[in-house]
């Protein structure tokens, strides 16, 4: 009786704040929405937490059609994140385009005896294309591209780009199996 009366809630909050949404189911945290775009048929689990902290004044995170996420994903956006059409998402997901700090090896690293809220802020982009899926606990960290038709293992960090029709998994996440359209199979890297 309980999930039928939450799931009556979310399907009013939904119509309400978000009529081209399939279903948000509450409790659901945006920050700064005008700043965050969600295309049609979005579906999500309860605690997802997205936030977008422009450093200019524009749509900094881009959510496409038909993307579902699970419970308490958390997605933070400073200057870009663009989520493609047709991914899946489990639980427990953070993607971020931002780091207190730089951590490059050059002239402009953080000083470590500055308080991390203290050190300005680096901020690349993170681009998801279309019909990825990602595994429940993967981190996706600043100055990601994951290509189209890919699959994200459970547990991964993603810190580099990942090819379009990979499998990929690991800390940090790495390239473990390519789709091979001539014999239509998933094959060892």
């Amino acid at each position: 009786m309980i999930g039928t009366w939450n799931l009556l809630i979310s399907l009013i909050y939904t119509k309400l704040r978000f009529p081209n949404a399939r279903i948000i189911r509450i409790p659901f945290d945006i920050r700064n929405r005008k700043y965050i775009k969600i295309g049609d048929h979005f579906t999500s689990g309860v605690g997802n937490r997205l936030e977008a902290y422009p450093i200019e004044n524009n749509i900094v995170l881009t959510i496409g059609n038909n993307v579902q996420m699970n419970d308490y994903v958390h997605i933070t956006a400073s200057k870009s994140v663009i989520i493609g059409d047709n991914v899946l998402m489990a639980s427990k997901i953070y993607i971020s385009d931002t780091i207190h700090g730089s951590y490059l090896g050059d002239e402009n690293d953080s000083d470590p005896n500055t308080p991390p809220n203290d050190r300005p802020n680096s901020y690349k982009k993170v681009h998801i294309e279309k019909n990825v899926w990602i595994g429940e606990f993967v981190s996706i960290l600043p100055g990601v591209t994951i290509g189209c038709g890919s699959i994200i293992g459970a547990n991964s960090v993603v810190s580099k780009d990942i090819p379009a029709f990979t499998i990929a998994a690991g800390i940090p996440a790495k390239p473990i199996k390519k789709f091979n359209f001539a014999i239509q199979k998933w094959e060892k890297i």
